[in-house]
């Protein structure tokens, strides 16, 4: 058997080490040195070949791309490009795999062209981290056994196609069962009955092998399956802010079959996003009455619940901000796949199979291979930034607020993939905490239980009366209009003098914040306007001037409106960079201080000097004037 080539690629000086300790690796453990063989460019013998076209050559001839990257970028050719980052083109223009790992840089800064290089990366691949040879040794091991499997040279079984060392089929819940195989039937006409036995549809569904069960089928439709997996959770916490800041506003951890989770989890975001109000001069009927589309949050938590690694200790994690949702988890893409196909028909690779065909059934999974597709669609249509996927140690996916103008720097602290829609202005967004209230904003004439989660496209029935409609009731803004008889097949909800009071109140409220933002927007978007325009004038014609203008205006209001928000006192450039989470110098100096200074919402303690290494910035009058209107909406 012809062994796989691995192109070992790095700065050879910095990770001289590292790289003969690598291919000894792979020449001297079983497993490795049966199927790889390493290659490094100090190896070649001399020749008469120039050194580019060496390690170009060899790149082309392998079969696996390995990348060590760490403080330094590395000796420049005429155009700038490292001869790492060069090798590192040349295997994602052949399609290679592409493993990359970063060494942990704790207290030491990179060079600016290797953490640009790394931002890259981001964008295709995902990358691990490694602090010494043992880390780095493990972290390859991992790889390699992951693509023998993926490719078949070693016999394995996914996780959700294994078999559960104890589990037998007492422990599922038949009516579980039942409710699956119900909407089975009416989402994709499944073949089977209800009235069909467990061990029947378990084996229709490939969750039974030598008459035991395996791992998707507890997931799926155990009672508990957190006995059997414990981090099979959902985490899912919300911030006021734009950062990880204790205390936490609201903490939960979801658990249950992967189809209760992802209720729950896609309910809890839908609890902290902002409701419309605007579309009701048109209709009666919203239909969709969320900042963000259901569809999306929805795809972006099943694709998680389905794709993760179940391999692993770490549950998914939900970050709801101010300013964007994050969802993390333990997952990674297939080596087929790279991010940029994400945006563009591609195939399914599942890495749980078994799960992703139960979750198509149910209708959960519309169609394989369009889920990202449709959430770049929907945010597009919305005028929303796309979705933005980073794979660092897992899978993180971000989805944009409308409060986001730009994309999130503590990211990449770049500016970049603007949307081709604004969004609709006739759409006021309100921000109602109390759940309770959300039902007042909604219910029209008498409506059912059923009826009512339908308009405020919610899916988890336990969760929607406990946390809206028992404190509507209790709250006296809603009543039955069978009085006494809850859980009445008939029983239908209206909303009472006290509900019309509040819902009034909130559309009042709604119409002053609209009439707010407008306020501000106006004063600052006007200021940004004129510098812009300054900037261009000399460098484009009228059209693209206006076009820069508007790309601009939308750029720098959110970045500096962030600066003033933090700015409190005297304070140097790298106390704001350490509140703002900014790391990138060039990219505070001008997106934030600059147009800050320019606009004279700030100014410097040392005017007269400015590269005074002990130059501080504080807020004008203009600027705090600004910012206590900025408070005062919040």
């Amino acid at each position: 058997m012809k062994k796989l080539k691995i192109f070992i690629s790095s700065v050879q000086n910095e990770f001289a080490e590292e790289r003969m300790q690598l291919a000894r690796y792979f020449r001297h453990d079983p497993l490795m040195g049966s199927f790889f063989e390493p290659f490094l460019f100090e190896e070649v013998p001399a020749n008469t070949h120039s050194p580019g076209k060496v390690y170009i050559n060899e790149v082309v001839d392998s079969d696996i791309y390995i990348g060590l990257l760490g403080e330094t970028y590395g000796y420049e050719d005429s155009e700038g490009i490292s001869p790492t980052e060069r090798e590192y083109d040349q295997a994602k223009n052949k399609h290679l795999p592409r493993w990359i790992f970063i060494k942990d840089m704790k207290g030491i800064e990179r060079h600016t062209k290797e953490s640009a290089f790394i931002r890259k990366i981001e964008q295709d691949v995902s990358r691990k981290k490694f602090s010494d040879i043992e880390s780095l040794k493990e972290a390859v091991f991992s790889s390699c056994v992951w693509f023998l499997k993926q490719t078949g040279k070693i016999e394995s079984h996914d996780f959700d196609d294994s078999l559960h060392p104890t589990a037998d089929f007492k422990v599922v819940d038949e009516n579980k069962i039942r409710e699956f195989v119900s909407i089975a039937r009416k989402k994709r006409n499944f073949p089977l009955r209800d009235t069909a036995s467990v061990e029947k549809v378990l084996t229709h569904l490939r969750m039974t092998r030598e008459g035991k069960l395996v791992n998707s089928a507890l997931l799926a439709f155990a009672p508990d399956p957190q006995l059997y997996f414990p981090s099979s959770t959902i985490k899912c916490a919300h911030f006021h802010g734009v950062h990880v800041q204790k205390p936490i506003p609201d903490y939960k951890e979801f658990g249950g079959t992967v189809f209760e989770v992802a209720d729950e989890a896609v309910d809890f975001i839908l609890s902290k996003l902002n409701l419309s109000t605007g579309t009701r001069d048109i209709s009666n009927q919203v239909d969709t009455i969320y900042e963000i589309p259901r569809a999306v949050i929805a795809e972006a938590i099943i694709n998680a619940v389905a794709h993760r690694d179940y391999y692993s200790k770490g549950s998914i994690q939900v970050s709801v901000f101010r300013d964007r949702i994050e969802i993390s988890n333990p997952g990674s893409l297939p080596p087929e796949l790279d991010i940029a196909d994400l945006k563009v028909p591609h195939s399914s690779y599942p890495h749980n199979p078994l799960l992703a065909g139960c979750m198509f059934l149910t209708g959960d999974i519309e169609r394989y291979g369009t889920g990202t597709l449709e959430m770049y669609k929907l945010m597009n249509e919305r005028g929303l930034k796309p979705p933005l996927i980073i794979l660092d140690e897992g899978f993180k996916l971000t989805i944009w607020r409308p409060s986001a103008v730009t994309i999130h720097d503590t990211i990449h602290d770049t500016i970049h993939d603007e949307t081709t829609n604004s969004y609709d202005a006739n759409v006021t967004y309100i921000d109602i905490a109390v759940l309770a209230q959300r039902l007042v904003m909604i219910i029209e004439n008498e409506m059912s239980r059923v009826h009512l989660m339908d308009a405020l496209e919610l899916r988890n029935r336990s969760h929607f009366v406990k946390n809206y409609l028992e404190p509507a009731l209790a709250d006296g803004f809603i009543e039955m209009t069978l009085s006494g008889k809850l859980k009445s097949q008939h029983q239908k909800y209206r909303i009472t003098l006290k509900g019309i009071e509040l819902k009034n109140s909130l559309l009042a409220r709604a119409s002053s914040q609209k009439q707010f933002d407008g306020e501000i927007n106006k004063t600052f978007n006007d200021y940004i306007t004129d510098q812009v325009t300054d900037q261009v004038t000399d460098q484009v014609t009228d059209q693209a001037t206006d076009q820069a203008t508007d790309q601009g205006t939308d750029q720098a209001d959110e970045l500096v409106k962030r600066l003033l928000m933090v700015l409190s006192k005297s304070q140097s450039r790298q106390e704001l960079m350490q509140i703002l989470d900014l790391r990138h110098n060039p990219n505070f100096r001008e997106n934030y201080l600059k147009p800050a200074l320019e606009a004279g919402f700030i100014e410097m303690t040392d005017p007269d000097n400015r590269f005074n290494p002990n130059q501080q910035y504080r807020l004008t009058e203009k600027g705090l004037t600004l910012k206590q209107l900025l408070e005062n909406k919040k």
